[in-house]
């Protein structure tokens, strides 16, 4: 058996660059000569795993107004609830798959004929097939034994590809499943022609050396495209996203804010961050970055939840600055405690000297932005004077503001008053 799929080399090129790994530190790794951290593509789940978050409903017009914002986002697919779930479910799949988005629409089915019947009736550009392959899965879930999942799969692969559309298979709670019966169930399902084979870390228990180590084994044994599933239950759903890229697999699920089943999966707007430090014009090339905010706004207003302080990128503290030392490195050159650019995303850093940790350069820009006239001796005056309030309650800006004006006003009266004697 290869140790490498038929059309690995002849990727090599376009999946890593070499003078881009030499002037980004943060970019593919020289040595995974199968990353494809330049190339990835997004399978966004709001509309599927999205909707299994505890406080979703999303109705017709809901769901039309989330997929026209992720098309408008740039995603490659947007995947749905299975219109085997309900009517409604079905009738929303159909009205989605009728807007003309640039996006491919997807449903997410489980691994039986009825539930693609009607998937390949609805429209849709593809049809993901998932079934439990763990032992836990197989007992107390389907109670379905490794042959009849194969000869399951096979069949709905089979009867979707007839369709002429896309078709993923994915096992489901991949990490606690047997190694030996995954890449049977892989390799099998590779020879009928999937466009994809998934992984998934149901439960969030995998960490990114298994992640690693689970992809580039399963590189080795499938020729065609890799995608992975991660949950966030331990906090590594981003790490192992992108450690999953840089072993071979092309697509990533994510939702916006990563809501989801229990606390969710790969947040879209965390793995963008990821992904512009390492290799920003591929990012910036797909994907609109500035309307992530609006995005994000739009499905927190819809869900009922306050988009977290240290949300990547939007959080409302992401590019503040308030340490004193901070604040006169970031005034001084942005890359001293920023690896994120927040014009890229179309938002502005912003310098918290309303505090006792400031220090006097950020008092100084402070002055200049007011329109003040104050030397640098003058400006760390001022500045013992907000620290020495600061110490004893909390600052607004207002409060700077009112000192900083106060002492400019008494400066220039002891001016005026030297000048007239």
């Amino acid at each position: 058996m290869s140790l490498t799929p038929p059309d690995a080399f002849e990727k090599v090129a376009e999946a890593v660059k070499p003078e881009q790994v030499k002037s980004n530190p943060y970019g593919p790794n020289p040595s995974d000569f199968l990353s494809n951290v330049s190339r990835f593509k997004l399978i966004e789940s709001t509309l599927r795993e999205g909707e299994q978050f505890a406080n979703a409903f999303f109705d017709t017009e809901k769901k039309i107004a989330i997929a026209k914002a992720l098309d408008d986002f740039g995603v490659d697919y947007i995947e749905l609830t299975s219109p085997a779930a309900s009517e409604q479910s079905r009738l929303d799949c159909e009205a989605i798959c009728k807007l003309g988005l640039k996006a491919k629409i997807l449903t997410h089915i489980r691994c039986h004929m009825d539930d693609a019947r009607i998937a390949v009736q609805t429209g849709v550009d593809g049809v993901d097939v998932v079934i439990g392959t763990s032992q836990f899965l197989r007992e107390y879930s389907h109670g379905k034994d490794m042959n009849y999942i194969a000869k399951s799969a096979i069949e709905v692969i089979e009867f979707v590809k007839s369709h002429g559309i896309e078709i993923r298979f994915s096992s489901e709670d991949s990490f606690r499943s047997d190694l030996v019966d995954l890449l049977n169930i892989y390799r099998t399902v590779d020879k009928i022609g999937v466009n994809r084979v998934g992984i998934a870390d149901t439960v969030g228990c995998a960490n990114p050396r298994q992640v690693y180590d689970l992809v580039r084994t399963l590189r080795s044994v499938v020729s065609c495209e890799i995608e992975c599933h991660f949950h966030n239950d331990t906090g590594c759903a981003i790490a192992n996203a992108y450690t999953a890229l840089e072993a071979g697999a092309t697509f990533i699920d994510v939702s916006v804010l990563g809501i989801g089943e229990r606390n969710g999966i790969t947040s879209l707007g965390g793995l963008m961050a990821r992904m512009i430090a390492a290799d920003r014009d591929y990012v910036l090339s797909k994907y609109k970055l500035h309307k992530l905010r609006d995005l994000e706004n739009l499905v927190a207003d819809l869900v009922e939840i306050n988009i977290p302080f240290n949300n990547p990128i939007t959080g409302f503290c992401a590019f503040t600055h308030k340490a004193g030392i901070h604040a006169k490195a970031i005034l001084a050159n942005p890359s001293t405690y920023e690896i994120l650019d927040p014009s890229d995303f179309g938002l502005t850093r912003y310098i918290h000297f309303a505090n006792r940790l400031t220090g006097w350069n950020a008092i100084k820009s402070r002055v200049d932005q007011l329109n003040l006239n104050l030397t640098d001796a003058q400006c760390k005056e001022v500045t013992a004077k907000i620290k020495a309030l600061g110490d004893i309650r909390p600052l607004n800006i207002d409060d700077v503001d009112s000192i900083i004006r106060q002492f400019h006003a008494d400066q220039s009266s002891e001016i005026a008053e030297a000048i007239a004697a």
